[in-house]
């Protein structure tokens, strides 16, 4: 496979799983996007902005490619998490422009290193040599990994879910439906912890 082949499979995986992220964001209001779902905070507009500067950092200082953009969340004066939530002057707006700027940064810089070519991420404290290509895999893995966390927030927000805006990936089902498949799996693990228990006090 040519560089230029396997950068096109590559860019496919991380595009797919960028657009899944901005589409949980459709269709919501100010609160929904921002507001914690999880005891640690997780929240749909806090995961673009931290997928953003996410890309700046991998695909800039890594390779030498500054970007010009501002990233005060990378600090010495930041606060842990600070690139993990939206302030009520930061703008869905604003966020998704970050992102989508990003997005080009990246492009650029896979369009015009080799796959090979070096890099280091000097936080990853064990050198971070790297390659362009560790590098794509990495930030794709970590972009998949955070389109998940939103299609489970946006789904406890309204029931919508599915993979992406075209194809959801979901099997067919009504609400009714995906209520009694909850309610078979809520089932399975009450007698299957119910069993456990039995089985430990005859231990």
């Amino acid at each position: 496979m040519t560089d230029l082949a396997a950068k096109a499979d590559l860019h496919t995986y991380l595009q797919g799983a960028r657009e899944a992220l901005l589409w949980k964001l459709e269709g919501l209001g100010e609160y929904d996007i921002r507001r914690p779902l999880t005891p640690t905070g997780t929240n749909l507009l806090g995961l673009v902005k931290h997928a953003a500067v996410g890309e700046l950092a991998y695909f800039g200082e890594v390779f030498g490619r500054p970007h010009g953009l501002p990233m005060p969340w990378l600090s010495d004066e930041a606060k842990p998490n600070d690139d993990k939530w939206a302030r009520p002057d930061e703008s869905r707006a604003d966020i998704v422009a970050m992102y989508r700027r990003a997005w080009q940064h990246t492009d650029e810089t896979i369009g015009a290193l080799a796959l090979d070519a070096p890099g280091r991420v000097p936080w990853w404290g064990d050198g971070g040599a790297v390659t362009l290509h560790h590098i794509v895999v990495h930030v794709t893995a970590e972009t998949q990994r955070h389109a998940g966390h939103a299609d489970i927030v946006r789904e406890l927000i309204d029931g919508a879910a599915g993979l992406l805006r075209d194809m959801d990936n979901m099997p067919p089902g009504d609400p009714e439906s995906w209520r009694n498949y909850r309610d078979q799996v809520e089932q399975a693990a009450r007698s299957a912890a119910a069993n456990g228990a039995s089985a430990a006090a005859d231990a």
